[in-house]
Protein backbone atom coordinates (compact mmCIF):
# COMPACT_ATOMS: atom_id res chain seq x y z
CA UNK A 1 0.00 0.00 0.00
CA UNK A 2 1.20 3.55 -0.51
CA UNK A 3 0.26 6.06 1.85
CA UNK A 4 0.36 9.92 1.31
CA UNK A 5 1.30 12.16 4.44
CA UNK A 6 0.07 15.47 2.56
CA UNK A 7 0.29 19.45 3.84
CA UNK A 8 1.81 22.71 3.77
CA UNK A 9 5.09 23.15 5.09
CA UNK A 10 5.32 23.41 8.80
CA UNK A 11 1.92 21.38 9.55
CA UNK A 12 3.91 18.44 11.52
CA UNK A 13 4.69 15.97 8.24
CA UNK A 14 7.77 14.99 9.06
CA UNK A 15 6.61 14.62 13.31
CA UNK A 16 4.10 12.26 12.01
CA UNK A 17 6.60 10.58 9.53
CA UNK A 18 8.64 9.98 12.54
CA UNK A 19 5.59 8.70 14.59
CA UNK A 20 4.77 6.00 11.87
CA UNK A 21 8.69 5.34 11.58
CA UNK A 22 8.77 4.39 14.93
CA UNK A 23 5.58 2.68 15.43
CA UNK A 24 6.54 0.47 12.03
CA UNK A 25 9.83 -0.99 13.92
CA UNK A 26 7.64 -2.19 17.00
CA UNK A 27 5.14 -3.75 14.86
CA UNK A 28 7.37 -5.41 12.09
CA UNK A 29 9.02 -8.37 12.20
CA UNK A 30 11.39 -7.45 9.19
CA UNK A 31 13.27 -3.93 8.48
CA UNK A 32 12.01 -0.63 8.32
CA UNK A 33 13.78 1.81 5.94
CA UNK A 34 13.61 6.04 5.97
CA UNK A 35 14.92 8.03 3.32
CA UNK A 36 15.41 11.12 3.44
CA UNK A 37 17.58 14.17 1.84
CA UNK A 38 20.30 14.89 4.37
CA UNK A 39 21.11 13.57 8.03
CA UNK A 40 18.13 15.43 10.30
CA UNK A 41 16.18 12.28 11.50
CA UNK A 42 19.34 10.66 12.49
CA UNK A 43 18.09 11.85 16.59
CA UNK A 44 14.13 10.65 15.64
CA UNK A 45 13.97 7.30 14.24
CA UNK A 46 14.89 4.61 16.76
CA UNK A 47 18.15 3.13 15.80
CA UNK A 48 16.34 -0.11 14.73
CA UNK A 49 15.29 1.61 11.46
CA UNK A 50 17.70 1.96 8.61
CA UNK A 51 18.20 5.93 7.61
CA UNK A 52 19.29 6.23 4.48
CA UNK A 53 20.75 9.91 3.02
CA UNK A 54 19.77 10.35 -0.77
CA UNK A 55 22.19 12.81 -1.01
CA UNK A 56 25.21 9.84 -0.63
CA UNK A 57 23.71 8.06 -3.55
CA UNK A 58 22.93 11.37 -5.92
CA UNK A 59 19.36 9.92 -6.18
CA UNK A 60 17.03 12.97 -7.58
CA UNK A 61 14.22 12.93 -9.36
CA UNK A 62 10.96 10.49 -9.85
CA UNK A 63 13.15 7.41 -12.26
CA UNK A 64 16.32 7.52 -9.96
CA UNK A 65 13.88 7.09 -6.09
CA UNK A 66 11.25 4.56 -8.32
CA UNK A 67 14.94 2.59 -8.71
CA UNK A 68 16.45 3.53 -5.78
CA UNK A 69 13.27 1.67 -3.66
CA UNK A 70 13.09 -0.75 -5.51
CA UNK A 71 16.58 -2.13 -5.72
CA UNK A 72 15.98 -1.73 -1.98
CA UNK A 73 12.70 -4.45 -1.86
CA UNK A 74 14.76 -6.85 -4.64
CA UNK A 75 17.79 -6.84 -2.19
CA UNK A 76 16.16 -7.44 1.32
CA UNK A 77 13.15 -9.63 1.21
CA UNK A 78 12.25 -8.73 4.36
CA UNK A 79 11.57 -5.15 4.23
CA UNK A 80 8.17 -4.36 5.61
CA UNK A 81 7.64 -0.35 5.61
CA UNK A 82 9.65 2.30 3.86
CA UNK A 83 8.96 6.16 4.31
CA UNK A 84 10.38 8.28 2.15
CA UNK A 85 11.00 12.46 4.04
CA UNK A 86 10.72 15.63 1.31
CA UNK A 87 9.33 13.53 -1.32
CA UNK A 88 9.78 17.07 -3.17
CA UNK A 89 13.31 17.76 -2.31
CA UNK A 90 14.68 14.67 -3.72
CA UNK A 91 12.04 14.81 -7.40
CA UNK A 92 12.14 18.99 -7.79
CA UNK A 93 9.61 17.57 -10.51
CA UNK A 94 6.89 17.84 -7.27
CA UNK A 95 3.24 17.47 -8.92
CA UNK A 96 4.29 17.21 -12.30
CA UNK A 97 5.38 13.37 -12.12
CA UNK A 98 3.47 12.38 -8.83
CA UNK A 99 0.56 10.32 -10.45
CA UNK A 100 2.94 8.11 -12.38
CA UNK A 101 5.44 7.68 -9.45
CA UNK A 102 3.01 6.55 -6.93
CA UNK A 103 1.26 3.86 -9.93
CA UNK A 104 4.33 2.48 -10.34
CA UNK A 105 4.82 2.44 -6.14
CA UNK A 106 1.66 1.15 -5.72
CA UNK A 107 2.44 -2.46 -8.20
CA UNK A 108 5.80 -2.54 -6.33
CA UNK A 109 4.40 -2.18 -3.26
CA UNK A 110 1.58 -5.17 -3.97
CA UNK A 111 4.66 -7.29 -5.69
CA UNK A 112 7.19 -7.06 -2.52
CA UNK A 113 4.74 -6.57 0.15
CA UNK A 114 5.70 -3.20 1.29
CA UNK A 115 4.33 -0.57 2.98
CA UNK A 116 5.48 2.44 1.65
CA UNK A 117 4.96 6.20 3.11
CA UNK A 118 5.76 9.20 0.76
CA UNK A 119 5.78 12.67 2.30
CA UNK A 120 4.23 15.10 0.54
CA UNK A 121 4.90 19.18 1.26
CA UNK A 122 1.16 20.95 -0.77
CA UNK A 123 -2.37 21.07 -0.05
CA UNK A 124 -4.16 18.29 -0.66
CA UNK A 125 -6.43 20.24 -3.44
CA UNK A 126 -3.12 20.41 -5.64
CA UNK A 127 -3.13 16.66 -5.48
CA UNK A 128 -4.92 15.51 -8.94
CA UNK A 129 -7.51 12.72 -7.49
CA UNK A 130 -6.50 10.02 -9.83
CA UNK A 131 -3.63 9.18 -8.01
CA UNK A 132 -4.07 5.51 -6.41
CA UNK A 133 -2.80 6.01 -2.99
CA UNK A 134 -4.32 6.32 0.84
CA UNK A 135 -4.42 10.55 1.07
CA UNK A 136 -3.40 11.20 5.34
CA UNK A 137 -3.55 15.15 5.44
CA UNK A 138 -1.73 16.30 8.59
Amino acid sequence: MVTLLIGKKGTGKTKKLIALANEAVAASSGNVVVIEKGSKLTYDVTHKARLIDTEQYLVEGYDMLYGFISGICAGNYDVTDILVDSTFKICPEALEGLEAFTKKLQELSETSSTNIVLLISASEDDIPESINAVCQQV
